[in-house]
């Protein structure tokens, strides 16, 4: 039986100094930067890497960004690329980005509490709820984003993302994100390069949406 003394630090300290309680969090515990450094520190694949370095979460999440915005008739409102940004924030928070089949063993009590820390950020950034259409553009540089890491970054061969990770998405052979940043294509970032990037994009998209010629039309 667990004890309310066992409970009683249910929070982590962010790099500002803050505390986040990962149980009953708060939108206004952490600053952006504190974000963006913890996403920065938040491995993608569990770690692995077939080079120097783990793919972090924030550079994930610019990739899906800049597949996105590869993929749109146009710019992509503000709306959109703080969705986009911020569609794996609550794994920052959790430092862990755990994958498909493992969830499905953790069960509930983490869902839930990975449903709480999204929720906060999506109260904390203002983030409209998804569409169909905008989820299932999203869905579609994610999974391409993921197919892409895994024979790039992680070392996986095309027939396994196809047979075993059951990823039909195409994989991209030019790194979109060396192409906007230059370096070498498809590389993890340094954690500080990371998570200075993430921390520019994410106040870029939230400083255009405060301005009335920014608004995303409804």
């Amino acid at each position: 039986m667990t004890s309310s003394t066992s409970l009683s630090r249910a929070w982590m300290r962010l790099p500002s100094g803050a505390h986040l309680d990962l149980i009953n969090p708060s939108p206004d515990t952490w600053t952006d930067m504190d974000l963006a450094v913890r996403l920065s520190r938040t491995a993608r694949w569990g770690g692995e890497s077939a080079l120097p370095l783990p793919l972090s979460v924030a550079q994930h999440s610019l990739l899906v960004l800049e597949l996105r915005r590869m993929a749109a008739s146009g710019p992509l409102s503000p709306e959109e690329e703080l969705l986009e940004v911020l569609h794996d924030a609550e794994e920052g928070f959790l430092g862990f980005d755990c994958i498909s089949p493992l969830k499905a063993v953790l069960g509930e009590p983490f869902r839930a509490v990975a449903n709480r820390l999204m929720q906060v950020v999506a109260q904390r950034y203002e983030l409209p709820p998804w569409t169909p259409e905008r989820y299932r553009l999203h869905k579609q540089a994610d999974l391409a984003a993921a197919a892409s890491e895994a024979v790039h970054c992680v070392g996986w061969t095309h027939g396994e993302v196809r047979d075993i990770l059951r990823i039909e998405a195409p994989i991209i052979d030019a790194d979109p994100l060396a192409a906007r940043y230059g370096g070498v294509p498809w590389a993890p970032w340094r954690l500080d390069v990371a998570a200075q990037r993430f921390h520019d994009v994410l106040q870029d998209a939230c400083a255009r949406r405060s301005t009335p010629q920014a608004s995303d039309p409804q």
